[in-house]
């Protein structure tokens, strides 16, 4: 499925090329997000935030502007992530690159982003070169660094399973490198229980010859690494090997509509990960007031999509996030005020991240989102369970 080339969000904040002022009615934000290919399932994250700027802008905007958000299909493709983000900077004139997906697509652009001075904030992506404020000052990222998930995995796995043997896979590209070093950092004095580590690419149509040489490994903890397509064929092919590894998800594939619904909820309990968002099917917030909301949302802006995708609450979460922001700005709408407001964002709560769980940024360390929380899928939803694990 292809995404419209725009969406018109009513908002209230206002911008031109690179500023805007009190006369301006509407502010430009330029994204882009994989509509199609294999790691299309992240396009329910934009598809979200296009929605929920079109609730601001119902809403009369912000500041009295509204928000337009123009968001393009690159396939995951960095190459095609060049050809729509310099389309959006250098045609359409966005004031700010917002929340694009992917980290090997960000890459891509990160350096021509930076050296335009164009802001490119809460990109869609945990990789580590986001906390860069030093080389790169205009980036910001959003979700915790692979880095330290991995390395909290590791660590729950020594202190649950002392003994494990271990298999990971993860893709062949900077995303899938972070979660493997912060991994082996966790392992430490352990790094020999890794018994079995490969790849794979985004582009391969199946993980099968993979899946057979982990088992074959005699591993019994599975560290799948992979974005929602191949997550979903790891749980689903362990399942018909007989393989029955206690299997960790990361954040970014533990979706229950896009990874464990298409793997068999059957063959998907058990398996761990870790959460910052509430999950919308978990039976203890079904009196949460927030979550409330975000569904009559679902209801009236994302009829069609799945309430039980985390990726449409990370949507609603982060343009929640990004308002907030540009509501901060005031009538100074430049860029270099977009990118000061966001560094100035201390142990702000949201509502739909889990309790203990804030968004903080600064100059030095521009990772919003430090912390996660350990939960398991019972066959019906995510269950917490521990404490809130990461940076204080």
């Amino acid at each position: 499925m292809s995404a419209p080339r725009t969406l018109l969000i009513p908002l209230l904040l206002g911008f031109a090329a690179s500023s805007a002022n009190a006369a301006d009615l509407t502010i430009k934000l330029g994204n882009t997000a994989p509509y199609s290919g294999p790691a299309s399932a992240y396009g329910a994250i934009a598809r979200a935030e296009g929605a929920y700027f079109q609730m601001l802008n119902d809403q009369g905007g912000i500041n009295g502007r509204k928000i337009e958000f123009l968001t393009l299909d690159d396939t995951y493709s960095p190459a095609k992530t060049v050809e729509q983000t310099r389309k959006l900077v250098e045609q359409d004139e966005v004031l700010a690159m917002f929340s694009s997906v992917g980290t090997a697509p960000n890459i891509s652009v990160q350096k021509y982003l930076n050296a335009k001075h164009v802001p490119q904030i809460f990109v869609s992506s945990g990789a580590t070169r986001w906390n860069d404020p030093e080389h790169f000052p205009w980036t910001v990222g959003f979700n915790p660094t692979y880095e330290l998930e991995g390395k909290l995995y590791a660590q729950y796995i020594l202190k649950t399973k002392p003994d494990a043997k271990i298999a990971v896979i993860a893709p062949n590209e900077d995303a899938g490198k972070d979660y493997v070093r912060g991994f082996k950092e966790g392992l430490g004095e352990h790094i020999n229980q890794l018994v079995s580590e490969t790849t794979y690419l985004t582009a391969d149509p199946t993980i099968d010859s993979q899946m057979v040489t982990m088992r074959e490994s005699g591993a019994d903890v599975f560290f799948a690494e992979a974005t929602p397509k191949f997550a979903a064929q790891a749980i689903k092919k362990a399942a018909s090997m007989g393989w029955k590894p206690l299997i960790i998800l990361p954040s970014v594939s533990n979706s229950f509509s896009a990874v464990l619904e298409p793997a068999g909820l059957e063959n998907s309990i058990g398996v761990v990960t870790g959460l910052y968002l509430k999950d919308p099917n978990d039976a203890r917030w079904a009196d949460d007031p927030a979550l409330k909301d975000w569904f009559a949302w679902m209801k009236k802006y994302q009829p069609n999509a799945s309430t039980g995708d985390l990726f449409n609450v990370q949507g609603y979460t982060v343009a929640q996030i990004m308002a907030l922001v540009l509501k901060n700005c005031g009538d100074d709408l430049s860029r270099e005020n977009i990118i000061k407001q966001t560094k100035q964002l201390d142990g702000v709560e949201m509502p739909l991240l889990l309790p203990g769980i804030k968004v903080t940024v600064d100059p030095k360390n521009v990772t919003p989102i430090r912390q996660i929380q350990m939960a398991r899928f019972d066959g019906k939803s995510w269950v917490l369970f521990g404490d809130v694990l990461g940076e204080k």
